[in-house]
């Protein structure tokens, strides 16, 4: 389930076969408990790093982060149950709170020690995210907190895990049939159990180690490094389950928790159906952006009913399946790209302006958008899509028969053919994983147990689907939802919306919830325009 940076869950229900895991790939026990190994060894770890510190200095230049921001390690255990054995260096960075309030100079702004973040995929780093500081939505916040990022295990350059040569990462340019042959289920299906190999046989013994739950527990040692008694944390879309985790296991060390975009936490969802139900949604939010496009025919000229844009659309993926615009885009990167238009609201002119131009005779907006990425991006998204597997095939029980997903996804496809197909070829190496399974934690807090925590929502959003927040907020007693009406935006804090700003600004700066769960209005719609589109 892709969510944030990558790709990133209420659909209807779904008719589906109880998840089957061959016993050789048999899940075994989280070890979560206050008795366990792994929880003595969090313990062990967080006072060694409370001891050691985090000494910060010059940022990696790999990264090519700015001067202003300062970077540091912290060592964690690969395994936790063996606290003294292997260990792993994850890399945070961190902006000083400016104690300046923005409105007023001459005032200074008392500290409210540091705010830690994690952006989501799994396989996202979080090492830019203090940069936000200077933006003008934060910068009362950044007045209080430390603003503090970190690139979680497993993603560069924290320990960073490969599963093939990032060369050979980008298959392109592909067809993306929404009912594709026997023959094509095969060859990908083929494909993903070469993948699912490929990480075994690079991770080695260690991989099994990344997953959900050591993300979390890295989360525990975090806080003691940063000398932070209780920890402030923001998680967006699969951040919101690492908090979600973190709350489950150290309670009593939480002092303020904003979960944005949220993920399902539902053991039973963890993570197959939350992809199934993924796919649904984002049939319903590329709807909403074909409506968008139609109302705006006179700029795009793509028709000006949400059927004559999708003809549009098909129109272009059959140009190019016939004839990859550059050599490199064919109809899944027009897809892919044309994916991100359900996570942001922001790529609506972008990929319009690019689908138009390319059916009148001009791809280069297309290729600058969905075209093959340089060498260095390359070897990013492998290493991000190879963390995103093994957290999510580690995280759960996954089926191990084809027949199963092929099943559950042609009847879903049936009804939502734009994203399901994808997301299986997607996850798809789950099925062939040849690493334990996690059994994934019941996230439920009494109340008392936790502080309050503040979950936000777009009601609309296709990545991670409303359901997910109502899930988490029946979960942690005290929570409060403060819904994005009629918007689908994938993660609102810190965006256009000050009626949203305004509960997140409240929460952190004030220690103050709404006293119910609450909503906004949405966002003004983008407006249409024709303009340099974003490469990404």
């Amino acid at each position: 389930m892709r969510a944030a940076a990558l790709y990133s869950a209420a659909g209807s229900l779904l008719l589906l076969t109880a998840l089957a895991v061959a016993p050789a790939r048999a899940a075994h026990e989280a070890g979560s408990g206050s008795g366990s190994a792994e929880a003595r060894g969090t313990e062990v770890a967080a006072r060694r790093a409370a001891a050691a510190g985090i000494e910060f200095g010059s940022c990696p230049k790999a990264a090519e982060l700015p001067a202003g921001l300062r970077c540091g390690t912290v060592s964690v255990p690969l395994d936790y149950a063996q606290p003294d054995g292997k260990r792993i260096e994850l890399t945070v960075s961190r902006m000083r709170a400016t104690h300046k309030d923005p409105e007023d100079a001459g005032r200074e702004v008392p500290g409210r020690g540091a705010l830690l973040y994690n952006p989501g995929g799994p396989g996202a780093s979080g090492l830019y995210f203090p940069l936000v500081g200077m933006v003008p939505e934060w910068k009362r916040i950044a007045a209080a907190y430390d603003l503090v990022g970190y690139a979680p295990r497993g993603v560069a350059p924290s320990a960073p895990l490969s599963c093939q040569d990032p060369g050979d990462f980008f298959k392109g340019p592909r067809p993306a049939p929404a009912r594709p042959s026997d023959a094509y289920k095969k060859q990908r299906a083929a494909e993903a159990e070469a993948y699912a190999r490929d990480c075994a046989e690079r991770g080695g013994d260690g991989l099994r180690h990344y997953h959900s739950l050591n993300n979390a527990r890295d989360l525990e040692v975090l806080r003691a490094a940063l000398g932070e008694r209780r920890l402030t944390f923001m998680g967006a879309s699969y951040g919101t389950y690492l908090g979600a985790l973190y709350a489950e296991l150290f309670p009593s060390h939480v002092r303020r928790m904003v979960f944005d975009a949220v993920v399902d936490p539902d053991p039973e969802r963890i993570w197959y159906r939350n992809n199934l139900e993924q796919s649904e949604a984002f049939e319903d939010r590329w709807d909403d952006f074909k409506e968008w496009v139609a109302g705006h025919d006179d700029v795009y000229g793509l028709g000006d009913r949400p059927r004559k844009v999708q003809d549009a659309y098909e129109e272009a993926s059959a140009r190019l399946a016939a004839e990859p615009a550059g050599g490199t885009v064919g109809p899944a990167q027009l897809q892919g790209a044309m994916l991100k238009a359900g996570y942001y609201d922001d790529y609506w002119p972008h990929r319009a302006e690019a689908l138009s131009a390319y059916l009148k005779g001009d791809p280069q907006p297309l290729i600058d958008q969905a075209g093959t990425r340089t060498e260095e991006g390359a070897a990013g998204a492998e290493n991000s899509n190879a963390v995103y597997t093994a957290v999510e095939c580690n995280d759960a029980p996954w089926p191990t028969d084809f027949a199963v997903w092929d099943r559950d996804n042609t009847r879903l496809a049936r009804r939502a053919p734009f994203e399901t197909w994808d997301n299986v070829w997607t996850n798809l190496p789950c099925a062939y994983w040849r690493a334990p399974r996690q059994r994934p934690l019941d996230v439920r807090t009494a109340p008392g147990e936790l502080p309050p925590t503040l979950i936000l929502a777009a009601e609309r959003d296709a990545a991670t689907p409303y359901e997910g927040a109502r899930e988490l907020r029946r979960r942690l007693a005290g929570s409060v939802l403060v819904t994005e009406r009629d918007a689908g935006t994938h993660g609102i804090a810190g965006g256009p919306n000050t009626c949203v700003n305004g509960h997140l600004e409240a929460y952190l700066l004030e220690d103050r919830l709404p006293a119910r769960d609450t909503s906004c209005a949405p966002r003004p719609e983008p407006e249409p325009r024709h303009a340099t589109a974003p490469k990404a």
